[in-house]
């Protein structure tokens, strides 16, 4: 009864609270559009990390920025942040990246509102969200909830290419440690449902090498487009074996629950109709369900791809990414607050669902925290030419990040 009352008081402060903040929201929201962190290369980065370093030590906040150097000498340094709120060993993650994939068109950088829906590139993935977990945690201070515990703002670059320079250097060097919190919710645009699976990738790049000769010679030349068929006939008996395994987690209507391994999503070969091709390139895409050993699988495509290596082929494999399957009961404990939050906010149920491709939760799920995926925008506009968000969803999360965040860590 006691925490009834208190759920029904810390709701009912929420929503007071986050009416009179629904202009500052917006605004920073499209301040944060506004910079271009296109990834690749990695631009602006520094700049945008700033601005959300102000906006926290605005709140109070204790923050600390790590910079990551590139090992590849790159210019474009890798800013983490991490800030807390609240005291204790419990903890929440609130994990979000400012990263985004190239704009379509550069007017993408200017954020526009029409008919309640802002646009602009990563208003929906995920500046929008990760605006909405800053003021989820702005909400908790202004209703002064009293937490057993903290909440842990961890923001991020490199999220659209792997998390190599974000969130994997800050597990590799301790900056987040296993098993330390109860939870972590990222506000990815995951249309209304909550993701609490993702497959894994391995994307790579193939080359064989022959020899170029005018076709009147080609008994001198060695052809690296025939050698490549002997490669893509065997992937091509490897797909029909994996894809017809087919994973447990909902996937959503419409779409396939089979593993993948596809082939030539990028296919390069030779310089003219009537050269021998010397250089032959194939991207190979294997996408690994929850289910499946990652490790294993990866042995498997190398293993076989090492065959025709020992055929005296001149085949140079490059691994483009790679990323770990991750995924965690729906009817984990954490789970049941979380809808219970969404519901409150929105009146809806939200599925549960497994994410298409990587996602972030990976690191936090191998390191012994339960990871969810909730977020405003919609994937369907994601990474389009008219990417946008619906203002109210962006309210709607950070009231459904506060209510959630609230109960978990509650002293009563």
């Amino acid at each position: 009864m006691v925490r009834d009352k208190l759920n029904n008081n810390v709701k009912n402060c929420i929503m007071e609270k986050l009416a009179g903040m629904h202009e500052e929201i917006l605004q920073f929201t499209q301040e944060l559009v506004k910079i271009p962190t296109e990834n690749p290369p990695g631009r602006y980065y520094k700049e945008c990390i700033e601005i959300i370093n102000k906006k926290l030590q605005e709140f109070n906040l204790a923050t600390k920025i790590i910079k990551v150097k590139k090992s590849d000498g790159s210019s474009y340094p890798r800013y983490c942040l991490i800030a807390s709120y609240g005291k204790g060993e419990k903890t929440i993650y609130f994990h979000g990246h400012y990263d985004v994939v190239p704009a379509v068109h550069k007017s993408q950088f200017t954020p526009q509102v029409y008919q309640e829906k802002l646009f602009g590139r990563g208003a929906s993935d995920m500046k929008g969200g990760l605006v909405a977990m800053i003021y989820a945690v702005r909400i908790l201070q202004c209703c002064e909830v009293k937490l057993d515990g903290r909440i842990c703002l961890v923001i991020v670059p490199d999220e659209e290419t792997g998390g190599t320079y974000g969130t994997k250097y800050l597990f590799n060097k301790g900056f987040i440690k296993k098993n330390s919190g109860v939870a972590m919710f990222m506000p990815e645009p995951t249309s209304g449902a909550i993701w609490n699976a993702c497959r894994g990738a391995l994307s790579l790049l193939l080359r064989v090498k022959g020899k170029a000769v005018h076709v009147t010679l080609q008994h001198q030349g060695i052809n690296a487009f025939e050698k490549m068929i002997h490669v893509a006939n065997a992937l091509l008996k490897l797909k029909a074996k994996v894809e017809k395994r087919k994973t447990s987690f909902n996937v959503g209507p419409g779409k396939s629950k089979n593993s993948i391994l596809m082939l030539g999503g990028s296919c390069r070969c030779g310089t003219n109709f009537n050269i021998v091709p010397g250089e032959c390139s194939l991207t190979v895409e294997r996408r690994i369900n929850p289910e499946e050993d990652f490790n294993k699988e990866k042995a498997t495509l190398f293993n076989l791809l090492s065959t025709f290596q020992k055929k005296e082929i001149d085949l140079e494999i490059e691994i483009l990414q790679e990323g770990e399957s991750a995924g965690i009961a729906s009817n984990h404990d954490v789970t049941k607050v979380l809808v219970d939050s969404v519901k409150t906010f929105t009146g809806s149920m939200p599925p549960f669902r497994m994410c298409p491709g990587l996602l972030e939760i990976r690191f936090y799920i191998k390191n012994g925290i339960p990871a969810f995926a909730y977020g405003p925008g919609l994937l369907s506009v994601s990474h389009g030419p008219d990417e946008f968000i619906t203002i109210q969803n962006i309210y709607n999360c950070a009231a459904v990040y506060a209510l959630t965040a609230g109960r978990l860590l509650s002293k009563v």
